[in-house]
């Protein structure tokens, strides 16, 4: 109804805050909206083009005329304008700049809602109000929610290659899941596995499906190769009905260079810097936004607040943080410029890190802002004021590298790297961390995560259900990439789903349910996630047993008195009447082990379930336990602390 329809237009109050950096709204005033002036209904078409000569709005509501539809300038800042009645919702189209120079650039909406299926490069009209959301509940809950001292437990996922259908769908692509029909399988996977969130990798437009979606063209729109804006509301509104949390993968270090994408966008460069050292990433091909321009750093900034505000994703994972804070990340002597200083800091990264973090947990203090940062770069989490980058949670590339260096030695080498797996605990309290293991290390002949691990078949699931096992009782908040949750044997490929078909086979259907078994404790003891960051969380009980590559830590929580006691084999060497120094004079009850037979395990032994803690001191405690350390075994044991 047209009395239903906001009548949309520019003021100079939008231009003089665009210009000032602090629009926040201002993806509600450029690109192509449904708007009503003067009784009648059109689409409002902005976009900011400051240098161009001329702008005409081309589609396939004017058979991509390039002289119907000119658009008028309407402030020095360089916004253009136009009202017509003649688009509606659904059609394509571009603009058409022309530079003073007389180029014609045909450029996608850099604000559009939506976009044509790649191959094709135009935008689409789009109207993204109306949906009824139904997760109301859900967000009242998160955002009475501190997640430092909450699980998080991620599930990183590709929607176009978790699974497929055996033929195109209806819309003739390649065997895509909708986003519906992805929402209501993986609301079933991951309620039944436990995740609390997922991170959904190349949402954000993008027009190479190699890239993952990390050469992304449109901001503003979620990709069209799984349906409509309308679509991925309701699988974001399904995983909220279902308590499961939505990260968006988020890429502002860079964008791609294709002709109808942001560079060079009215033929001079607004959105990159002019200078190639500057401006581009010699070994990606990529262009750098240029975080110095006010303009710029709005148009990413509201960008974050669009998908909280009108798609209530739940947070935000930044791509390659490390690459905005080194002016010469990845670049030799004469491809980068110094700072006012003369060092190789990007000042201009760090202010718009602290500045997009203050806006966006002014507006929304749960939402989580996670940085994939590769450094030693001090304070990337915490709060702004105490002069942090202003994160909530860091990925911890150290302890992923040790942790997979390690876990690819032979058995026979780890008493010799033993310090590997203790090392990241002496740091843990300089961050807020999450453990990843991403797609970045199952791709690019680095193997699966079980084709890492050394040994026989057996050996190698039994190293994996080991592995997991210190993942998840390390202290940190964790991530693990879709497929390695039931051993996928190949590297992840885009072009494919993942293999499916070997969970008939026992041992991959024993790794799933060992995951799965992790996770239901990893949820259910307060202790493996109230305290992350300090060591009142985590305490070595034995880090030196290097000769025997065994480890074993205890860890504690806030909100009870239970705690849990990890015990970890790197060998495949029983150990029979193993002893293992405990605190308290007190039962200790085996929850998990990992050479179960359910869970693939083949040692054949079953281990009583409790044990009473002997007065006779061992690894510097006064008590101990005393049991059969199976070979490549994981004990997890729980007891109270009186």
């Amino acid at each position: 109804m047209l009395e239903k329809r906001e009548h949309i237009f520019i003021s100079d109050a939008d231009c003089w805050l665009f210009g000032q950096g602090t629009h926040y709204d201002i993806y509600r005033k450029l690109g192509a909206h449904v708007s009503a002036q003067e009784g009648r209904e059109g689409i409002f078409f902005a976009v900011w083009a400051p240098h161009a000569a001329s702008v005409h709005v081309t589609g396939s509501f004017n058979g991509w005329s390039t002289t119907d539809h000119p658009m008028e300038r309407i402030h020095e800042i360089g916004i253009w304008t136009l009202f017509t009645e003649d688009a509606h919702v659904g059609d394509l189209y571009k603009f058409l700049i022309r530079t003073p120079e007389g180029e014609e650039l045909y450029k996608a909406d850099p604000f559009a809602n939506a976009a044509e299926l790649r191959p094709g490069t135009a935008s689409r009209i789009a109207d993204i109000s109306g949906y009824k959301w139904k997760d109301g509940a859900y967000l009242r809950t998160r955002d009475e929610k501190n997640f430092e001292r909450e699980p998080v437990a991620i599930y990183e996922c590709h929607i176009g290659s978790w699974m497929r259908h055996p033929v195109p769908n209806e819309r003739g692509e390649e065997g895509f899941y909708s986003y519906r029909e992805f929402a209501d399988r993986l609301v079933t996977y991951l309620k039944e596995l436990k995740y609390t969130h997922v991170e959904l990798m190349g949402i954000l437009e993008h027009p190479f499906d190699g890239s993952w979606g990390y050469q992304v063209t449109g901001y503003y729109a979620p990709t069209s190769r799984y349906g409509t804006p309308q679509d991925f509301m309701y699988l974001v509104d399904t995983l909220h009905r279902n308590h499961i949390g939505v990260i968006l993968d988020w890429v502002p270090a860079h964008f791609c260079p294709d002709a109808h994408g942001l560079a060079r966008f009215d033929g001079t460069c607004i959105f990159e810097d002019p200078d190639p050292r500057k401006g581009e990433h010699p070994d990606w091909g990529t262009k750098i936004f240029n975080l110095a321009k006010n303009e710029v750093r709005n148009f990413l900034i509201a960008n974050v607040l669009f998908w909280l505000r009108e798609y209530h994703v739940d947070g935000i994972r930044v791509d390659a943080v490390a690459s905005m804070l080194y002016l010469d990340y990845g670049k030799k002597d004469g491809q980068w410029v110094p700072n006012r200083y003369g060092g190789n800091e990007n000042l201009d990264a760090i202010e718009f890190f602290r500045h997009m973090n203050s806006v966006v947990k002014g507006s929304c203090r749960s939402f989580l802002t996670i940085a994939e940062e590769s450094t030693a770069w001090p304070h990337v989490t915490g709060e702004v004021e105490d002069g942090s980058l202003g994160f909530s949670f860091k990925w911890n590339m150290g302890w992923m590298h040790d942790f997979c260096e390690y876990m690819k030695l032979d058995p026979v080498l780890r008493s010799g790297d033993h310090y590997a797996l203790t090392f990241a605990m002496s740091y843990n309290g300089s961050e807020k961390y999450i453990l990843p293991l991403s797609h970045d290390e199952v791709v690019h002949l680095k193997c699966s995560m079980l084709e890492k691990m050394p040994g026989y078949e057996v050996d190698k699931f039994a190293n994996l259900r080991l592995g997991y096992t210190y993942m998840f009782g390390h202290a940190g908040k964790k991530l693990l990439f879709m497929g390695q949750e039931f051993a996928q044997r190949r590297e992840w490929s885009e072009d494919r789903e993942l293999d499916w078909f070997l969970l008939q086979e026992p041992l991959h259907q024993g790794m799933q349910y060992y995951v799965k078994a992790l996770l239901s404790i990893y949820r259910k003891y307060p202790c493996m996630y109230e305290i992350d960051d300090a060591w009142e969380g985590f305490e070595w009980v034995n880090a030196d047993d290097k000769d025997r590559s065994i480890y074993s830590f205890i860890r504690r929580g806030r909100s009870d008195g239970t705690a849990l006691l990890f015990v970890l084999n790197m060998t495949p060497v029983e150990r029979t009447g193993y002893a293992v120094g405990v605190p308290a004079d007190t039962q200790y009850r085996l929850i998990l082990d990992s050479s179960d037979g359910k869970y693939g395990g083949i040692s054949g032994k079953t281990l009583k379930k409790t044990f009473r803690a002997e007065k006779n001191a061992c690894d510097k405690k006064p008590y101990r336990i005393t049991f059969d350390l199976p070979p490549y075994g994981g004990l997890v044991f729980s007891f109270k602390e009186t």
